[in-house]
């Protein structure tokens, strides 16, 4: 089973590569550490940080808590898939903004959702079950892939462009 985690602050970037990969994330934007390590040890979920802190007093009240390394996107999610053994691969199954599943949809439904030349173009789409945003693999999807290939060539496990459903 996929560890889920707990996203501080500061790798709210991380959260979101995290989600594309279809790992279970929760994400404040803004909390003290004594509700962060709260909502981690209620929820099970391990604590990802770069605050030296946060992370000090996560282990000392018995959480499993990781200090995130590297710079930039794909260093980030190689760091994080490096400790957890996590295979990465650009899923289409949780929402980037609220973390939700994702479910297939289709076209005249989300129809009036999205801009006139995307629904023209394209017609896979998927929408969140919670916020209702709507997804398709537009023009950023080959840099979706890039960044998730070079965090797992980055944590040494080589993978091509995998796109599962």
């Amino acid at each position: 089973m996929d560890p889920a985690f707990l996203v501080d602050g500061m790798l709210g970037n991380l959260n979101r590569w995290l989600r594309i990969c279809g790992f279970e994330t929760r994400y404040l934007q803004s909390a003290p550490d004594e509700e962060l390590i709260e909502l981690a040890s209620e929820g099970g979920l391990t604590l990802l940080t770069r605050d030296r802190t946060l992370f000090m007093k996560a282990q000392r009240a018995g959480l499993r808590a990781f200090l995130v390394g590297g710079s930039g996107d794909a260093e980030e999610l190689a760091s994080v898939a490096r400790r957890f053994g996590l295979e990465l691969a650009s899923r289409i199954s949780r929402c980037t903004s609220c973390g939700a599943s994702l479910n297939p949809a289709g076209r005249e439904e989300v129809r009036e959702l999205i801009p006139e030349g995307s629904f023209r173009v394209y017609d896979e789409f998927w929408v969140c079950g919670k916020c209702r945003k709507v997804y398709w693999r537009g023009s950023h999807w080959k840099n979706i892939l890039e960044t998730v290939s070079e965090a797992s060539r980055i944590a040494g496990r080589e993978s091509g462009p995998e796109q599962d459903l």
